[in-house]
């Protein structure tokens, strides 16, 4: 019996099965069984088991992207990495560190900065978020205006594959040029490749001053234009979050008070003291004169508020939306997107990383709207990223609404390639099937 093979891999302690599986529920699919392995070697059996029984295996951080993609084709195995949680190797002379896949973001940065160092990611929900998982999603926040997301800091990665091969690609220097950029083949790609059991990540010194501030507008226009004032400034900030009126509101409980505002331009600067002192100065020089109040300091857990504020102002929301549009195209889809929910007697909050032209659009309902109502807010939403010529990911909504709306966009001709990709490294299609773009 497969679960008995299971448990003489990882002990009967670490597979759970029955009731408590509802932490893993995804889309109202249940897992047969959760199974967590406390090693390369163990994690490498389980996927030759489940391979060899043609059982799928859904990788699991800490759940914090489970809802992203289609629904899961059919029940199989949730393979967590939890136990996987240590920090290998830490060399602040050569700013890189490696990390097994299950260690949070937060348990990473506070184990690094007791050494003046830290990793530049800082994606939503660090204290459930794995460095396995962040990479399998590509996740980020509101730094990935400055440092880049994950694909910029990843060297060197150990990853299972579909057949339960052991794959090491790329190194443990940040000098490393020799053969393809293998470990960049696996960040975004949603566990349909491999489950990655340890990465090597480059690290940035921490600044001597960090801090996050606050400019209010009556208008997302005017704040959207003094976003592309600061883009094409002197200025060097770390982040340039774009909020609307709704997502704004979101933001008072970490410490922007007084009247709600139409849109909060938030803008973070890190450096010497001397440096983000002028930064701020020069920010209200800048937006002032385009419709800006003052600038605001904002406390550090606005950090954490920042990346998670359109959701969090409609909670709970009926469907979130990632959006990618030109950067100078921000503040115009942010409008049209509220104004498609409120002709549909809906409300949105949206927010973006407005100088990489990433949106979260949250859509929010009063009462229980038709899932017909919900997904044609969608698919507009949709429609409005690619007449600029981007695209449209759907990050959660209920199952009635992801039959409507595909999750992923139709990737072209890319989907070919990704599916012959797909085939070399999961011959049996195992991981995470059906869940990623294309079908894969």
């Amino acid at each position: 019996m497969l679960l008995d093979k299971l448990r003489s891999i990882v002990g009967p302690a670490n597979l759970l099965a029955g009731v408590d599986l509802s932490p893993y529920v995804v889309d109202g699919r249940t897992p047969e069984a959760a199974v967590f392995p406390g090693s390369l070697d163990e994690t490498r059996a389980v996927v030759e088991l489940a391979a060899s029984a043609g059982v799928p295996i859904v990788p699991w951080g800490g759940g914090t992207a489970a809802a992203v993609g289609a629904p899961p084709s059919r029940p199989g195995l949730v393979l967590g990495l939890g136990r996987l949680g240590r920090l290998v190797e830490h060399e602040p002379g050569d700013l890189t560190a490696t990390v097994q896949a299950g260690m949070t973001v937060a348990a990473l940065q506070s184990a690094l900065r007791a050494r003046g160092q830290w990793l530049s990611l800082d994606p939503p929900d660090p204290g459930r978020a794995t460095i396995g998982g962040v990479l399998a999603a590509n996740a980020s926040g509101p730094r990935r205006h400055l440092y880049g997301t994950a694909r910029d800091l990843l060297i060197g990665v150990t990853v299972v594959t579909g057949d339960g091969a052991v794959v090491r690609g790329g190194g443990k220097v940040v000098k490393n040029v020799a053969g393809y950029d293998l470990p960049k083949l696996f960040v975004g790609s949603h566990g349909t490749l491999g489950v990655i059991v340890e990465a090597t990540l480059k690290l940035r010194p921490v600044a001597d001053v960090e801090r996050l501030v606050a400019v209010r507008f009556d208008r997302v226009k005017d704040a959207g234009a003094a976003a592309r004032a600061v883009m094409g400034s002197d200025l060097v900030p770390t982040a340039l979050d774009l909020l609307d009126g709704e997502a704004a509101r979101a933001m008072a409980e970490a410490g922007e008070r007084g009247r709600p505002p139409g849109a909060l331009l938030a803008v973070g600067f890190d450096g010497l003291a001397e440096q983000v002192d002028w930064q701020c100065g020069e920010l209200g020089r800048v937006t002032g004169p385009l419709g800006g109040s003052r600038v605001v300091t904002l406390p550090g857990a606005a950090w954490d508020a920042l990346g998670s504020a359109a959701p969090r102002a409609v909670d709970p929301p009926a469907a979130v939306v990632r959006l990618v549009v030109m950067p100078a195209q921000v503040a115009d889809v942010m409008e049209q997107a509220a104004g498609a929910a409120r002709a549909r007697g809906l409300v949105a909050a949206v927010s973006a990383h407005a100088g990489v032209g990433v949106l979260t659009a949250a859509l929010g309902t009063q009462g229980a709207p038709e899932p017909a109502t919900v997904a044609a807010v969608l698919q507009e939403w949709r429609a409005m990223a690619r007449a600029g010529g981007g695209h449209a990911t759907l990050e959660s909504a209920p199952l009635a609404v992801k039959a409507q709306v595909p999750a992923w966009d139709d990737p072209g001709a890319a989907g070919r390639i990704m599916k012959a990709i797909k085939a070399q490294l999961d011959p049996r299609g195992i991981l995470n099937p059906g869940r990623f773009v294309a079908g894969i």
